[in-house]
C-alpha cells in the first residue's frame, strides 16, 4: 500500500498525533462510506479522507479524530 499525503493532512497528522500506521489500518480495516470525491474510513477513534488514484496507492486528503 503506498500513501501519499497531502501537505493539509500531514500538518493535521502532526497536530493529532496521528501516524502512517494508523491511517493504513483505517483504510483497510475501518468502515468505509463513499462521498463526493472518494471514500472517508473510520476507525476506532480516527477518520481519514482518501482518494483512490491507482492500484493500491491512496491519496490521503485530511484525517481527524472522532469525538
Amino acid at each position: 500500500m503506498i500513501i501519499k499525503i497531502t501537505k493539509h493532512a500531514q500538518d493535521k497528522m502532526i497536530f493529532l498525533g496521528i501516524t502512517k500506521d494508523q491511517i493504513k489500518n483505517a483504510i483497510l480495516r475501518g468502515s468505509k462510506f463513499k462521498q463526493t470525491d472518494g471514500y472517508l474510513a473510520v476507525y476506532g477513534y480516527i477518520k481519514v479522507a482518501y482518494k483512490i488514484i491507482g492500484k493500491d496507492i491512496y491519496k490521503i486528503k485530511t484525517v481527524y479524530m472522532v469525538k
